[in-house]
């Protein structure tokens, strides 16, 4: 049996290792890089093996950084190969991967018309000369790259492109290619093992991170020896609400542990306690209402928007915050919200007892308003009322709130809430990072400035971190899970964390006694 690490090693995008017995190949989960967007589409428009030999991929959860290369894959030609997940992991694959394949499309379409504005912008540049095109012309030309102030003329810059043989940006994948993925989905039943591959089967175990994640135990017999392989995708925290904690019952057959893959995000940090992140959102969101201010929440819209729902829905219920309007500006938290309703046999005692069993919806109250269209959007831009609004992206990256940033950066009475992880290199961690200097300042002199849309705006608005809504465990959370899952383990590799995580989670596991090391990219070795 040999093992292939290929994304997410010493960072915390990309996951997909692979498994090879018996002549099959199988991949573990099939995720996009994310960061610096020239580096991120050479990293994703890799894929290190032919089509043809991948026999199954087992896929942990829909995060996108797990899941977010399935298209590219299966778009393949040779490509055959099941997609093997938990039902609810199947049914948010749906929107997610739609929703990454419009945003590839729409980054190509971006990077088109920049190309095409500097080309003709350079041909009224005395230094330059072109025989085809005056200067008045390129100017009339440029004037019609927009058919709206807001909209790009797609088909005119194309055939600009082809025009002056231009480069053209091509998306990773298209909404067809997403939706075509669609058919090769498997969905299962966890505790159930399934075959994968000759003589290798695959038990799905709840991972307690997010709606519909997995554990993965995959065994395999190879030359008449059983090799034992488990990848734990991302570990979730205890006590959280929503769903179950990790599972620490394991079948008696899938206890021995050849190798266990195993995340670090937060291998060397501890979060704040579950119990304790009620009382502090209830802290931010009162402190915002007193000042007149507006919450603005980047949330990821699958897993972590539905948390904070479900939060305010319980503060609105004990009548512990002022009872101001909500707003869910994401389309795709808004269908992903509907999965969860469909998903109640993944819910936690709590969910039932409080929501279920009371005939109430967690993610429905009459405060709550789930905004789809574009004017809406624009509308509570201009809104003056104090309010809290959850939009995506999650680390602030692309989507709507950017739009809100854009608009409420420079209020004081603003805040910005971060509830989840920023990763190095994304415009959540440059926030985060300078609204945390400017308030160790005691918020004197300038305020930091934050690019966006080409602009800059003063960072006025506080910036609040609450730590312990991250849907991944800490380091002593995922040494619980390990001790008390009983598992008898011979040798871990620590996966999905920046480099200083991993390894500082590695020398924690070699100090309570087991055996760790951290992998390198493209690293392979044998059992």
């Amino acid at each position: 049996m040999r093992i292939s690490f290929h994304g997410a090693v010493r960072q915390v995008t990309g996951s997909l290792h692979s498994v090879m017995s018996n002549g099959d190949l199988i991949c573990l989960d099939c995720g996009l890089f994310q960061g610096r967007r020239k580096q991120a589409r050479e990293m994703n428009s890799v894929i290190p093996y032919a089509p043809e030999l991948i026999t199954s991929i087992l896929l942990s959860h829909a995060h996108i950084d797990h899941c977010g290369r399935i298209p590219l894959f299966t778009r393949q030609e040779g490509f055959t190969s099941n997609i093997i997940c938990t039902r609810a992991t199947a049914d948010a694959c749906k929107y997610l991967l739609m929703d990454s394949a419009k945003i590839q499309e729409s980054d190509s379409d971006y990077l088109n018309y920049k190309t095409v504005k500097h080309f003709l912008n350079e041909l009224n540049n005395s230094n330059f000369h072109n025989n085809e095109v005056s200067s008045k012309e390129s100017k009339k030309l440029k004037n019609e790259l927009k058919s709206k102030p807001h909209r790009l003329n797609k088909i005119f810059i194309n055939e600009l492109l082809k025009r002056f043989q231009l480069h053209r940006s091509r998306p990773l994948y298209t909404t067809a290619d997403a939706e075509n993925s669609e058919a090769f989905f498997h969905p299962i039943n966890c505790v159930c093992p399934v075959e994968v591959g000759k003589n290798m089967h695959a038990t799905f175990y709840n991972a307690g991170h997010i709606l519909g994640s997995a554990m993965i135990v995959l065994k395999t017999v190879e030359n008449g020896k059983k090799k034992t392989v488990m990848y734990t995708g991302d570990v979730g925290r205890y006590d959280k609400p929503i769903i179950k904690d990790p599972s620490s019952q394991f079948n008696e057959e899938d206890r021995d542990i050849d190798l266990l893959i195993m995340e670090s995000t937060y291998g060397d940090r501890l979060h704040e306690p579950v119990v304790d992140l009620k009382p502090l959102l209830q802290k931010v969101i009162q402190k915002t209402y007193d000042r007149g201010g507006v919450i603005m929440i980047p949330a990821f819209a699958y897993g972590r928007t539905q948390e904070i729902i479900y939060y305010l829905h319980e503060l609105y219920l004990e009548d512990a915050i002022p009872k101001m309007p909500v707003y869910v500006d994401s389309p795709l938290a808004v269908q992903l919200t509907k999965v969860f309703g469909e998903h109640p046999e993944t819910y936690d005692e709590d969910s039932h007892a409080i929501f279920l069993e009371k005939g109430k919806n967690p993610f429905m109250f009459p405060e709550i308003n789930y905004i789809q269209t574009v004017q809406e959007s624009m509308a509570l831009n201009r809104s003056k009322e104090p309010h809290i609004v959850l939009a995506g992206s999650g680390m602030c990256e692309g989507g709507r709130i950017l739009h809100h940033f854009r608009h409420r950066l420079e209020d004081e009475r603003n805040t910005i809430l971060v509830v989840g992880y920023m990763a190095q290199n994304t415009l959540g961690r440059r926030i985060l990072e300078l609204g945390k200097k400017y308030a160790e300042d005691n918020r004197k002199g300038e305020a930091p400035e934050i690019r966006m849309f080409g602009s800059s705006y003063q960072l006025k608005a506080e910036v609040k971190m609450l730590a312990g809504f991250s849907a991944h465990g800490d380091r002593d959370e995922m040494t619980r899970f390990l001790k008390e899952s009983g598992l008898n383990i011979r040798k871990i590799a620590v996966v999905h964390g920046e480099e200083d995580q991993s390894r500082a989670f590695c020398g924690h596991l070699k100090s309570i006694g087991y055996n760790a090391f951290v992998p390198r990219q493209g690293e392979t070795i044998e059992l």
